[in-house]
């Protein structure tokens, strides 16, 4: 039970809604249903570039999303990146262009290729099905606490958290839904791509999405089309010596035997190689017994190779403060022999990595001759480059981590706040160097040298840090941290060199040399290792390997100046995004562009490699303007193209006559020009991409290569670079990251099923439209499926009772407020649209409108809404919501009769917006609110001990200007501002009003109401400081008697002005601030019968009191009744014998037989003692009882 209890409350905390029934999703889905086939059935998305060329880079709008892997269901977090590109695609073709949105599939890289094989060798270790073991070692790998994290990228992988909690593959196809037979057919590579890119398609149309599916493709040389246009880009950017080949570092699997890049991997995206300087500390004799048989045999101990302990450092310019060098005591450490004759000792995991550095005689090899711990090296004397001690040696510190860096530390206790702390505690604790074997000489004569002077740290920043801190121990973890921070970033900026040749020089000016000069002097190597752990795909630790590889050259200066060139002209969206792409642009540098292992197109001049997934993925949006004509609607090109192209015909000539404006028709071609002349036009008219939308994480690799790879292509053509670049966060499903080993997890056609496909996207327009991640809440999604739901339901209810809507003019004060609010909507919503924020699109298209309706069908409650408003409303609600939720907007359209479909329609024109007008009504709205506090605060006092019988008529108290002594304050406050262009603080004001005699007797209220002044200009601007209002609220308040008289429930509200009334009214009524005082007149209660047969008009009991007429009686029933909406349409009848006429029974076919009718002008009179009402005429005076009759007539 409580385990039951404990899963409700953790679905209620994440904002995951227990539903009562699914009839409203049910009722969307059947109307999406319904929609997406009149699309299809119309082909309403495919579109042509038009025969004529563009006269506008505006006249079409092309955007695109980063195609898919497909190695399994499309989730909600494609779905929200995704549906960018599709709201906008929507809009842009409301506003009267030629839109494209095309979407395709990637199949390029290992995932596939791995998967597939591991189900391969699963079957072929546990049989099949397979028979997996019942446990498996859980343990995680260890974390390097002292590396700084990357807050940009998540714990977890996308493959982890694709994978969920399962440890094998055919555990993860379970998960699918697959059966087992299903299952082994994804052993080969092949079923992978037939099997999900069609399951992509289905759930996308099940969305709405707005794609020409004509252009729709595969990548890698299943598909030989675009396996043709990836060969022609690589061959240009090879003969624009943009590809080369040579050693490189990269990050390579030893398992794979091949380079593995980002989408190679199952952790570690986007980390790359970190460049070390290796300092060579030599060992110095007595060598300890373990190593003595380095280079020679028992008894010869260090003979023929010198044995180094070698220590990776990012800080060379700091070694000149060397005093010790630190091992871990309990850590595993080894001794292998290098090609250059020597021993290095460090930790295996250091010792793999050089392996594939050139470190080792064989390549991938370690040549272990010694394996030891650093308990066996600690007191080993050395000899250390820079330091000006001539031996130092080897102490323990047990804050070295093994997975970061060779395990062996140079001690710089100058500056480094570590090394520092580590030495203090070896120096205070005895016991401590006792444990260790560590004798006093080893250590306590070590003094920290002074190295680096920072300005306002000084000489010995990490002694000064230490002590400022006030840090207790090496383990003082957090205090550290936050010294090491300061320390290296001003040491870098701001230190300057203390010692050595390059006194008195910056440390970023020589921070190079210095490594150089210990590299040609043999006292120190080069050495690259992973920035963090890297897992490929196969299930492999990765390493920095130095290998022959053809790699793209990034960071070559006159591309990355072309490339800087084209970012400074694109349309980023968020500052933050284009910082990043520079400092991409500013570490970035060479890219390994081919693998040997995996799916994609052979590299055309050295076929045993394959393209990578980054590499053939930058510019296929030009291959998307042509799909349609080469692909036929297929994935692969199986099916033959109307036009009679081979994809053998599709020759690098070919390639550049289509997509080069310049190109000379190819001279040996068989396809006819005009065919050739029919693609040209294709890529010319949509070219360049418009929009492209992305995460976020896709900044450091793929958008940057995007970019760089367009500016090779076409460096003269600064047209055909990328225009805007729109990247959003990751989407967080409940506030919570999405995880399928946590249960938090939606695929895209599981949340169309759960929420509908309009209901969803409502969310995810809901969800965020800035660079943070984004919240998509379940309660958000069912909260916006029953909006959408009222809505549709509202449409219907509205156009069965559209006879009784109000004709004639439309010129209440409500109907203009109405019309306003409605142009005013439309331009906020389109200005939003234009900037891509889509939640606050929605606010002002969808809630804001929807709230102006509520507010216009409230305040025309007595007088009714007009039809002509409520036919604008309904035409324009339909065509603002139809980017984000086109299905309801399509199936309203069709409801309110528009021809044709709401995909070819046009953004609706908004005409003169009043913000006069919008200002008195919001006024109106806020004066009715406080009204109605002061209301209930009215009847909730208590007189004797009794209750306060409810007010039946209200004084409201409206000011024409402020009290003198406010307007003052104002006029004073305004001079200030003037002055100061702004307010100056409230001292400088006290004092300024402190002098004005006029304001001695109110100093107690002056600074309260400047302070609620100054927080009303922040609100409103220097409106605030106006004497008066720039309307008139009296007739404001006059024109909207009725309303406030139906929302405060009261017979009758008399307006007068403030300066008439008492002088504390007088005193604190305020212009846009109006008083209201309450009360109860005298009054008898009257029985209105209606004897109308077969109508929906009842018996009413209405308080009348003297002075009444028709016309208010009217009003107060209307309260009752919407049906008597006007005071024309009512009669009021007496009876000639008050007494006996409401006994007897009426007379068929008439219904007043007995009855006098009251005239409009007749007043009413109430004898509250007699509890009996009388009503005069003309001066005469006659008797009405306790009941009257009322017709209806409209």
């Amino acid at each position: 039970m409580l385990a039951v209890i404990g899963c409700m409350n953790l679905r209620q905390n994440l904002g995951i809604l227990d539903r009562k029934g699914t009839f409203k999703v049910e009722y969307l889905l059947k109307i999406e249903a319904e929609v997406q086939a009149k699309w299809e059935r119309e082909k309403i998305h495919e579109v042509d570039a038009p025969p004529e060329p563009r006269t506008s880079p505006d006249e079409k709008f092309f955007t695109s999303f980063p195609f898919p892997y497909m190695n399994g269901r499309l989730h909600l977090g494609h779905t929200f990146t995704l549906s960018k590109c599709e709201f906008a695609v929507r809009y842009h073709r409301l506003k009267g262009k030629k839109v494209l949105f095309p979407f395709a599939f990637h199949c390029t890289g290992m995932p596939i290729k791995a998967c597939a094989d591991k189900l391969q060798r699963e079957m072929e270790q546990y049989g099949y099905p397979p028979r997996f073991p019942a446990t498996l070692d859980d343990a995680p790998p260890e974390v390097n606490e002292n590396v700084e994290r990357d807050k940009s990228k998540g714990k977890k992988s996308k493959a982890v958290a694709k994978a969920g909690s399962s440890k094998y593959q055919w555990e993860i196809m379970q998960n699918l839904g697959l059966s087992d037979e299903e299952i082994k057919k994804f052993a080969s590579t092949d079923y992978w791509v037939e099997y999900f890119p069609p399951l992509a398609v289905k759930d996308l149309r099940r969305f709405g999405i707005h794609v020409d599916w004509r252009r729709t493709f595969l990548t890698t040389d299943v598909n030989p089309f675009f396996d043709k246009f990836v060969s022609w880009q690589f061959l240009l950017l090879k003969s624009r010596s943009k590809v080369m080949y040579g050693k490189r570092y990269t990050i390579f699997s030893p398992r794979d035997n091949q380079p593995c890049m980002d989408h190679d991997r199952s952790t570690g995206e986007g980390v790359g190689p970190q460049e070390y300087t290796l300092i060579k500390m030599r060992l110095l004799e007595p060598y300890p017994e373990k190593l003595c048989l380095v280079g020679g045999s028992a008894g010869t101990c260090g003979e023929g190779k010198p044995v180094f302990l070698v220590a990776a450092t990012l800080r060379a310019e700091t070694m000149y403060g060397q005093t010790s060098c630190w091992v871990h005591p309990d850590l595993q450490y080894v001794a292998f022999n290098t090609a250059a004759g020597e021993v290095f000792v460090c930790s295996s995991r250091a010792a793999r990595n050089m392996a594939y550095q050139g470190f080792s005689s064989l390549e991938g090899v370690v040549d272990v001759v010694a394996e030891l711990r650093g308990q066996d090296i600690i007191g080993v004397a050395l000899q250390s480059p820079l330091t000006s001690y001539d031996k130092i040696y080897v102490l323990p510190m047990l804050t070295v981590k093994g997975d970061k860096g060779t395990g062996v530390v140079s001690c710089v206790p100058s500056d480094s706040p570590d090394d520092y702390a580590a030495l203090v505690d070896l120096k205070k604790k005895a016991a401590m160097r006792q444990k260790y074997g560590v004798e006093d000489h080893m250590v306590l004569p070590y003094e920290p040298i002074p190295v680096l002077e920072i300005p306002g740290i000084g000489k010995l920043c990490a002694v000064f840090l230490y002590e400022k801190l006030k840090i207790q121990s090496q383990n003082d973890k957090e205090k550290l941290q936050e010294a090491k921070d300061l320390v290296y970033l001003k040491g870098f900026y701001d230190g300057v060199m203390l010692t050595g040749e390059f006194v008195g020089k910056k440390v970023s000016e020589v921070k190079k040399l210095i490594q150089k000069q210990l590299i040609d002097s043999n006292q120190a190597v080069i050495y690259y290792e992973p920035e963090k752990q890297i897992i490929s795909r196969s299930g492999d630790e990765c390493v920095v390997a130095l290998t022959n590889q053809w790699y793209l050259t990034y960071g070559e200066e006159k591309w990355k100046t072309l490339t800087l060139t084209a970012l400074e002209n694109i349309n980023t969206y968020h500052e933050e995004v284009k910082n990043n792409f520079k400092v991409t642009l500013d570490w970035l540098h060479e890219h390994a562009c081919s693998r040997t292992y995996g799916l994609g197109t052979k590299l055309p001049w050295d076929e045993k490699w394959l393209i990578e997934s980054l590499s053939d993925s930058t510019i296929y949006m030009a291959f998307y303007t042509v799909a349609h004509l080469l692909m036929e609607g297929t994935f692969c090109g199986e099916k033959p193209n109307k036009l009679g192209i081979k994809a053998e015909q599709m020759t690098p000539e070919v390639w550049d006559y289509i997509f080069f404006r310049d190109a000379k028709f190819p001279a040996h071609t068989a396809i006819k020009k005009e065919t050739l002349n029919l693609l040209k036009r294709e890529f010319e008219y949509w070219y360049p991409v418009d929009v492209r939308c992305s995460g976020k994480d896709l900044v450091q690799n793929h958008l940057t290569y995007y970019i760089y790879n367009h500016c090779a292509v076409w460096p003269d053509e600064p047209g055909k670079w990328p225009r805007e670049i729109r990247a959003n966060g990751h989407l967080l499903l409940n506030s919570a990251k999405m995880s399928k080993s946590e249960g938090n997890y939606l695929t895209l056609a599981d949340a169309v099923d759960k929420f509908s496909a309009d209901g969803m996207r409502l969310c995810l327009a809901d969800s965020g439209d800035s660079v943070e991640d984004a919240n998509f809440v379940e309660s958000t999604a069912d909260a916006g499926i029953l909006r959408l739901y009222t809505f549709i339901e509202w449409v219907k209810e509205i156009l069965n009772t559209r006879k009784s809507l109000r004709t004639g003019p439309a010129d209440k004060f409500h109907d203009k407020v109405f019309l306003s609010e409605m142009n005013l909507k439309i331009q906020e919503t389109e200005e939003s649209y234009n900037k891509m924020l889509f939640k606050e699109a929605l606010k002002t298209g969808f809630y804001e409108m929807q709230a102006a309706r509520d507010k216009y069908r409230e305040l025309s409650l007595v007088t009714g809404m007009h039809v002509e408003l409520i036919d604008r409303f309904l035409e324009v609600q339909a065509l603002l919501l139809s980017p984000i939720c086109p299905h309801v907007a399509e199936y309203v359209w069709q409801l309110i009769d528009k021809s044709g479909s709401i995909v070819h329609a046009r953004w609706p024109v908004a005409g003169p917006v009043d913000l006069l007008l919008l200002s008195s009504s919001v006024y109106l709205m806020d004066a009715a609110h406080s009204f109605r506090i002061q209301l209930k605060n009215h009847l909730q006092q208590r007189k004797g001990g009794g209750e306060v019988a409810k007010p039946s008529h209200a004084d409201v108290w409206v000011a024409k200007t402020y009290p003198r002594w406010q307007c003052i304050v104002l006029s004073a406050l305004q001079q200030l501002y003037e002055k100061h262009g702004a307010l100056p603080d409230n001292k400088v004001i006290s004092s300024e009003l402190a002098v004005m005699p006029e304001l001695k007797k109110y100093m107690k209220r002056v600074m309260p109401f400047v302070q609620a002044t100054r927080e009303k200009l922040e609100e409103i601007g220097l409106a605030a400081l106006n004497l008066t209002l720039d309307y008139n609220e009296f007739n404001v308040l006059a024109e909207n008697l009725i309303y406030l008289e139906n929302t405060l429930d009261v017979e009758n509200i008399d307006l007068k002005y403030a300066s008439e009334g008492p002088e504390k009214i007088s005193e604190e009524c305020r212009p846009g601030r109006p008083l209201i005082s309450f009360s109860v007149r005298p009054s008898v209660k009257l029985t209105l019968v209606n004897p109308q047969p077969q109508n929906g008009l009842f018996t009413y009991t209405l308080n009348v009191g003297t002075g009444d007429n028709v016309a208010k009686i009217a009003a107060r029933l209307a309260r009752e009744n919407r049906i008597i909406a006007e005071s024309s349409c009512f009669e009021l009848w007496r009876y000639e014998d008050p007494l006996l006429g409401p006994r007897r029974f009426p007379v068929f076919g008439s219904p007043t037989a007995g009855a006098v009718q009251i005239e409009k002008d007749a007043v009413f009179h109430a004898d509250v003692g007699e509890n009996y009402v009388s009503v005069s005429t003309n001066g005469v005076k006659h008797p009405v009882g306790s009941t009257v009759l009322y017709i209806a007539k409209c």
